[in-house]
């Protein structure tokens, strides 16, 4: 009796303490968002699509619009980062002007990352592996903040994407098959280095409500624009968010 006393003593303090502690909450910005991409394959038409915006925290998990994420530990000015990016270039062979080229599946990179706070803005960096294209793919974005008149705030970004030969090939790559079927020429590219221009705005509307506005332009190296496949050696896409800020 005296030793169940003790115990349950012993252990009141913590199980007050798992009383009291709070379960991880969202912080951050959610809303709704409307996208925008034009198409760069033969024959395709530009992609809208109404979808979920989140950009935020709950405990170490993050969501950064189209990528999610579990910071594992502190590096540096920031954390180390297990992370996924949820993509969007994949297409439907039957909606472009080369039906029998066969269906290309949206490539979902996962990988390793992290965002560095430094006195110039921050740091995005990536490098991850591509299941369905057995690819790499990586990643380095510089974002910097500009306060202008009425409370919007800038974020104007500059940055990099590799692409591995076998992912740009998933994508945008002619086997023999596909090339007898289409009557294309076969097509095997190397990897690719894409340089990208963004520049976003949040917009404060009333209360916690705001506008985010992106617009992103980027350019396709020769490894991507050479394909038979593919229509244009650049890309503009963007989105329009309503939001509601969580704190």
């Amino acid at each position: 009796m005296k030793l169940s006393v003790c115990c349950l003593l012993s252990l009141s303090p913590v199980w007050a303490l798992a009383q009291t502690a709070e379960a991880p909450r969202f912080v951050g910005d959610i809303g709704g968002m409307v996208t925008t991409s034009q198409a760069v394959v033969n024959g395709a038409k530009k992609t809208t699509s109404a979808l979920p915006y989140l950009y935020g925290d709950m405990g170490n998990f993050f969501a950064r619009v189209d990528t999610l994420g579990f910071r594992a530990m502190p590096l540096a000015s920031g954390h180390l980062e297990l992370a996924l990016r949820v993509g969007t270039e994949g297409f439907k062979a039957a909606k472009t002007a080369h039906p029998a080229a066969d269906d290309r599946s949206t490539p979902m990179p996962i990988g390793i990352g992290t965002f560095q706070r430094t006195a110039m803005g921050g740091l995005f960096a990536y490098a991850m592996y591509e299941p369905q294209s057995a690819g790499q793919f990586g990643e380095v974005n510089w974002a910097g903040q500009i306060e202008a008149a009425g409370g919007v705030k800038i974020y104007p970004q500059l940055g990099l994407q590799y692409r591995s030969a076998d992912y740009v090939r998933h994508l945008y790559g002619i086997s023999a098959a596909q090339a007898t079927a289409t009557g294309l020429s076969p097509y095997r590219p190397g990897a690719s280095f894409t340089p990208m221009l963004t520049v976003q705005a949040s917009v404060p509307l009333s209360g916690p409500w705001a506008l985010q506005l992106q617009t992103r332009y980027r350019h396709l190296d020769s490894a991507i624009a050479n394909s038979p496949l593919v229509s244009r050696s650049s890309q503009v896409s963007g989105f329009a968010a309503l939001t509601y800020t969580v704190k």
